[in-house]
């Protein structure tokens, strides 16, 4: 069981105590004093993160059932490089600690593979990093070095499955949340777009769409999530949304993520639809998109390419643009509504 850090390759936790961030020599200290459970922190992706105390004796067989399936054991070389503050990477390292491989640690830096990059068996990174290695020539190709990659925190964008599709990495989107001990369920990246559970993972839905999970492994057993899906059996789901960001428009539901799916291909920038307060229906959709307002000619042509490819109800009534987006400590972006929003040039115009 070995330790990399700054290239110089450590016997153990021990000798590389001096050497590991704050983060991490906390997390181990936790994880070896006498207490049953260690303390994480949710994303936040729904509000404020919260503090929750997550059972060793959980992390260890989440940690078991990653190694099972993607086959890591002494022989393998795992990267971190992701914090150790939350669960994402915590699991990590319990990974490396259960199966006794090696574990390369890297500040979480945006695009955390080296020049001279050496073989990984295992990573977990989040999208942001996978785009920025992936959209850079001098960086690219690095990708190649990795057998198996779990990306998660975020969605992945269409651009960036379908650069992965064409390396030789074998990378999957996770599904998982902190209260699960990470991912329970894994999408084929560029090949499928459901997800298939792990182990004994298995998969209803409540009367809201909502998915349900019953976890054999974990002592919680079951979790209600607010994670619009599709099912198909009992081990495999296709993601459609948030309950929370759901629009209701004259009575009619509407999943905001379905049609950003559909204008995708259509806007580079990050964007997403969020409801707005109506006078007659309710609610409306409005599309926000990150960046400075776009020219009059440009907006005009998104206008048509929406009308084109969705049904009208689901046609965002408004376009407004966002400097920067907020985000969480995880890097999931804040869908919100706020007065430092500018609107663009059309307004109750997309019909």
């Amino acid at each position: 069981m070995k330790l990399r850090i700054n290239n110089k390759t450590y016997a153990g936790i021990e000798e590389a105590m001096p050497e590991l961030t704050e983060e991490f020599s906390t997390f181990i200290k936790e994880w070896f004093d006498d207490k049953p459970y260690v303390t994480a922190h949710t994303s936040g992706s729904t509000g404020k993160p919260k503090a929750i105390k997550l059972l060793k004796a959980d992390m260890k067989a989440s940690a078991e059932l990653t190694n099972s399936f993607f086959n890591i054991n002494s022989h393998s070389r795992l990267l971190l490089c992701l914090s150790p503050s939350y669960i994402a990477g915590k699991m990590m390292i319990v990974r490396w600690l259960l199966s006794g491989s090696e574990l390369e640690v890297r500040k979480p830096t945006s695009s955390p593979l080296q020049a001279e990059e050496q073989h990984f068996h295992f990573a977990a990174m989040v999208p942001a990093q996978v785009k920025n290695i992936l959209s850079s020539n001098a960086t690219a190709s690095r990708i190649d070095n990795i057998d198996s990659l779990i990306i998660g925190g975020a969605p992945i964008d269409e651009t960036t499955e379908k650069l992965l599709a064409q390396t030789r990495v074998a990378a999957y989107a996770t599904y998982g949340m902190t209260e699960t001990m990470s991912h329970i369920a894994l999408r084929k990246v560029g090949r499928d777009d459901e997800y298939f559970a792990l182990g004994d993972v298995s998969f209803t839905q409540d009367e809201r769409g909502c998915l349900v999970i019953t976890l054999p492994h974990l002592s919680i057993k079951r979790v209600i999530t607010n994670d619009m899906v599709r099912l198909n059996g009992s081990r495999h789901f296709k993601w459609l949304g948030r309950y929370d960001n759901v629009i209701n428009s004259g009575g009619i539901k509407i999943i905001p993520e379905e049609t950003e799916e559909v204008l995708r291909p259509y806007i580079t920038s990050r964007f997403y639809i969020a409801g707005a307060p109506d006078s007659k229906w309710g609610e409306k959709p409005v599309l926000v998109i990150e960046g400075e307002p776009w020219s009059m000619d440009k907006q005009e042509a998104l206008v048509a390419a929406i009308a084109q490819n969705t049904e009208p109800y689901k046609r965002p009534k408004e376009i407004r643009f966002y400097k920067q987006f907020k985000e969480t400590a995880s890097g999931k972006v804040v869908r919100m509504l706020s007065p430092e929003q500018q609107e663009g040039y059309i307004k109750d115009r997309v019909k």
